[in-house]
């Protein structure tokens, strides 16, 4: 049985974090990156980019774990958003209604500026809270994901 690992990266600019992951998120490796946001906010970072690039896969825990660091960063006045996200989650992403995590979702509340340094698509209004996220229109199921891999 090995092991999953996760290398976190943190570059700052002023009070913007760019968090780079690297490796795998499981429910192993999410304290790192729940440890990391929490982190930046303590530091007092408004804007908290995180690149996926590296990241070899992310299950639902990890997906859990984004959408906590979310709704804690909107509780401290920040924004949060993930940039480069692997095929497979994308995916997770979007049969789950969490598109608003994605970079240039037109839900996204909080605009950081783009990591490539293009203008970012004019945000939408969001929904209340989280909560009113649009449903499901059928339950998901693992041919969902065994269709992506």
């Amino acid at each position: 049985m090995s092991l999953t690992q996760l290398n976190a990266y943190r570059h700052d600019r002023g009070s913007r974090a760019l968090l780079t992951l690297a490796g795998e998120i499981d429910l192993d490796t999410v304290p790192l990156v729940r440890t990391s946001v929490e982190q930046c906010l303590r530091d007092g970072i408004r804007t908290i980019d995180v690149d996926l690039t590296t990241v070899t896969f992310c299950d639902v825990s990890g997906l859990n774990t984004f959408l906590l660091a979310l709704l804690q960063a909107d509780r401290a006045g920040a924004s949060f958003r993930l940039h480069h996200a692997p095929p497979l989650l994308v995916r997770v992403v979007d049969l789950t209604g969490c598109q608003f995590l994605l970079r240039g979702h037109p839900f996204a509340h909080h605009r950081a500026p783009p990591l490539d340094g293009l203008p970012s698509p004019a945000p939408a209004a969001l929904p209340e809270a989280l909560s009113v996220m649009p449903r499901r229109r059928r339950p998901m199921v693992a041919a969902d994901l065994e269709s992506v891999q």
